[in-house]
């Protein structure tokens, strides 16, 4: 054991001598040109590294990513608890018929660390924003018609990008200002197409439409029961609990009547306007007028459907409508894009039609997304344009609807 720790010393005099030598001297220079390369290589990681984290906060709204930068030790195992969300962009995504999560407030010194005061600012300012025409989150002591903006203001805010589709949903509505001077944003869930129609229609009745007076209107869910058993695949917001199908259908009736008729009785533009927003911030009364609308809807496109197997004359858009193979018959119709209204989707185009001849209306909207063209400003229908009133609405993308403010009274009915 001795003579094993006497060789070891030996071996380690050895070594100390070798590097004080003169050779090894050559040697050291070269070993540091080496590991002068490698924290080069090193410098270039981490500055890639850096990179990084600077390219995740530009696309951070399209890519999920955790921070890449060095962190103590408390610090980073706190920051990998929380997963960084992507922010959302209303400069290229505009609010639509399915609404944005709000993004949680745990996040947010997360999302700090790669933005400056001036970003974080722009970001509150989008949310707080969006917040009024959320679906879910709006209160239910809201209105669901939110308070009027300033139309190019809204414009500024929501499209500022510099895409060329900014640019154009920009200059269509500087073109609607002329004519309007306000927004009111609409609640996007799958319902706006209607509630933008059935909010603008009764705002400006003075009168009681013809066909709500009909003596047969409260009994129209018997009717239809009674001829149609596929009636039965009605789908209702609330449980059909034990069938009641014609129970509540007929309560849907009966309220929407009541209703309108307290709308024209009336005695002046703002008392009117004070009813109809009391009306859609009580969101069971709203959807039930809503669902009325929708039976209404289908009456209408089975009578027009019995008119087309009679050979007589009937619009051009239900030549489209049927024309469908999901809709190619009223049963069809129902079950595959009525039910969906309000629940997985809204109304389409040709379906926009059907809504104006139901309440004998011309809807007029501003398709800011076809400015310059000739569909620029659409009429649903188009075939009574002198004969029935008119209301407006105005679409970024035929896909939510908002409501548009006049300077001056000159559409009511």
């Amino acid at each position: 054991m001795v003579r094993h720790e006497s060789c070891m010393e030996e071996e380690n005099t050895a070594d100390i001598q070798a590097l004080e030598s003169p050779d090894y001297a050559g040697s050291v220079v070269e070993i540091n040109v080496v590991q002068s390369v490698e924290d080069i290589g090193e410098d270039l990681t981490k500055g890639g590294k850096k990179t990084e984290v600077e390219e995740s906060a530009v696309d951070m709204k399209d890519t999920q990513r955790t921070p890449s930068i060095e962190m103590e030790p408390e610090s980073q195992s706190e920051t990998q608890s929380n997963v960084l969300k992507p922010v959302k962009s209303l400069d290229e995504e505009p609010m639509r018929e399915m609404s944005a999560a709000v993004e949680d407030e745990d996040n947010t010194s997360e999302v700090d660390l790669y933005r400056d005061a001036e970003e974080i600012e722009e970001d509150q300012l989008e949310k707080n924003g969006a917040k009024c025409v959320d679906d879910l989150i709006v209160p239910h002591d809201k209105c669901s018609i939110c308070p009027e903006l300033d139309m190019l203001s809204y414009s500024e805010n929501e499209w500022r990008g510099k895409t060329a589709k900014s640019a154009l949903i920009k200059k269509g509505y500087e073109e609607v200002y002329t004519n309007f001077s306000g927004l009111r944003r609409v609640r996007g869930d799958n319902y706006c197409a209607m509630r933008a129609t059935l909010f603008q229609v009764l705002i400006q009745s003075k009168e009681t439409p013809a066909w709500l007076q009909r003596e047969d209107f409260i009994q129209l869910p018997e009717k239809l029961a009674s001829c149609y058993d596929w009636m039965k695949q009605w789908r209702f917001t609330q449980d059909n609990e034990n069938g009641r199908l014609v129970e509540l259908l007929r309560g849907h009736m009966q309220l929407l009547k009541r209703k309108w008729l307290t709308v024209v009785e009336s005695s002046s533009a703002e008392e009117r306007q004070a009813v109809c927003e009391e009306i859609f911030r009580n969101e069971e009364e709203e959807y039930s007028l809503l669902e009325a609308v929708k039976l209404l809807m289908l009456n209408t496109a089975i009578e027009l459907h019995n008119d087309m197997q009679l050979d007589k004359d009937v619009p051009i858009f239900c030549w489209l409508l049927f024309a469908r193979d999901s809709s190619d018959t009223p049963s069809a119709f129902l079950s595959n894009h009525l039910n969906q209204v309000g629940f997985s989707g809204g109304l389409e185009q040709v379906e926009m039609f059907l809504l104006g001849y139901t309440l004998e209306l011309t809807i007029r909207v501003y398709r800011l997304y076809k400015f310059e063209t000739d569909e620029f400003l659409t009429f649903y229908p188009d075939d009574h344009k002198e004969d029935w009133p008119a209301v407006c609405l105005i679409t970024e993308d035929d896909r939510h609807y908002n409501v548009p403010v006049q300077k001056q009274d000159t559409t009511r009915l």
